[in-house]
């Protein structure tokens, strides 16, 4: 396996469970929770990432319209997204957002409600201005996939008299974004920006979505209903692209010794060193970091549930007579997550 295999599967894996879990808070909460969901994600997303990394992408001494506009071009593009981003004046610069769109994957287009784009818009896009200290800075939104329009699209304007909190976001339906000229658009540095850093990059980008959603998610819901959404979230994504992960990572032996292998090398692709040994009844894993959740502050014990998910979903379909069970939690102060995977015993009798 290739480092690159590594970063590839891990971004599969937390990508799905991104988009897996707005599909659950739609489906088993309400439109409305996932839109606020969004929005509390996307503030978040918004204040940790917008103006740390605009000197990194080359965008320092831009006009704030085109400055944002083109924050959104090139971080979007690092993570596999496909936008266009057209300068139309230092006043104004488009955003379009063309199908398919990553955010949701697939046949997961036709279960996100309007809601859900609009939280993203009102938690980023509305708040652009604001971090840039610009409070004539507004974005206005011109076209939703989640409508039935051909992406998602909007500008960036800067007018002539301060925005109000309720006009730094609105929409005008119907306008539609200016051809894309690839050569008049922001570029980053290739000489920085190499091939393996694109890869590592868009490996991150999956997880930083996961990495602020799961605090999100218990602050939104409480931790008993987190737990509930994440875990069964993890379970259906990692039984449902288990056979991806495995193939993108050279294969997995059967057994309790070829899913511990398989973990590991999963791990090996988040930056988390492992080590493996025999155990009692199967093989026993140990993982001494958690890379995913580096940063995040505060993490409620319901993260864990939902990211171990993801592992009994794999589990699930590796070997559905192995269990995982969770030995030792680093995030309750334990020097490593360990779990052992064994056979199932037989069913108890009461």
């Amino acid at each position: 396996m290739t480092t690159n295999a590594g970063w590839a599967a891990a971004a599969t894996l937390y990508h799905r469970f991104f988009t897996g879990l707005l599909l659950t808070i739609v489906t088993r909460r309400s439109a409305a929770d996932a839109g606020e969901f969004t929005f509390r994600l996307f503030r978040r997303q918004h204040l940790e990432k917008f103006l740390s990394s605009l000197g990194k992408l080359g965008l320092d001494g831009l006009p704030d319209p085109v400055k944002a506009a083109g924050y959104h071009y090139l971080s979007n593009r690092i993570g596999g997204v496909q936008v266009e981003f057209v300068r139309e004046s230092d006043a104004k610069a488009w955003v379009h957002f063309v199908p398919p769109r990553w955010i949701y994957d697939g046949a997961a287009i036709c279960g996100i409600p309007t809601e859900v784009s609009r939280g993203v818009l009102r938690g980023w896009y509305a708040h652009n201005g604001v971090s840039l200290g610009n409070p004539r800075l507004g974005f206005v939104c011109t076209q939703q996939t989640t409508d039935g329009q051909p992406g998602l699209s909007g500008y960036f304007m800067e007018y002539d008299h301060e925005l109000a909190p309720e006009e730094r976001l609105r929409y005008a339906p119907d306008e539609l974004p200016p051809r894309f000229d690839p050569g008049a658009a922001p570029a980053l540095d290739e000489a920085a920006w190499t091939p393996e850093r694109l890869a590592k990059a868009n490996r991150n980008y999956a997880m930083e979505y996961v990495k602020n959603g799961l605090p999100v998610l218990a602050e939104l819901f409480g931790p008993a209903e987190a737990a509930y959404l994440g875990r069964v979230t993890g379970k259906l994504i990692g039984m449902q692209f288990y056979a991806e992960i495995a193939r993108t990572l050279g294969g997995a032996e059967p057994g309790p010794e070829g899913f511990a292998r398989l973990l590991a090398a999963l791990a090996a692709g988040q930056d988390d060193a492992c080590e493996i040994e025999a155990g009692s009844t199967g093989a026993v894993i140990r993982q001494t970091s958690w890379r995913l959740m580096r940063g995040a502050g505060y993490i409620p014990d319901s993260a864990f549930e939902a990211w171990n998910g993801l592992f009994e979903g794999l589990l699930a379909v590796h070997d559905r007579f192995l269990v995982l069970d969770v030995r030792r939690r680093l995030d309750r102060g334990d020097d490593a997550f360990e779990w052992e995977i064994r056979s199932r015993g037989p069913a108890p009798r009461f």
